[in-house]
């Protein structure tokens, strides 16, 4: 399993809690909806960001790099 798929499983779990949280707390249906998608890009974006290979670009003889 990749690690983004990791990152992605977990934070999922832990938006599934928050929005437990606001339900049993009596937060209005409409505003847990909003705030699950924020947290949802968010955690995409966080996602991505974290896993993502860096580019190793090898410099051809004769060029300078830096």
């Amino acid at each position: 399993m990749s690690s983004f798929a990791i990152y992605t499983i977990g934070f999922m779990i832990l938006l599934g809690g928050v929005i437990w949280a606001a339900v049993a707390l009596g937060v209005p249906g409409q505003w847990v909806a909003i705030g699950a998608v924020i947290l949802a890009g968010i955690g995409l974006i966080t996602a991505v960001t974290n896993t993502r290979r860096k580019d190793e670009t090898v410099a051809s003889d004769g060029e300078q790099t830096g």
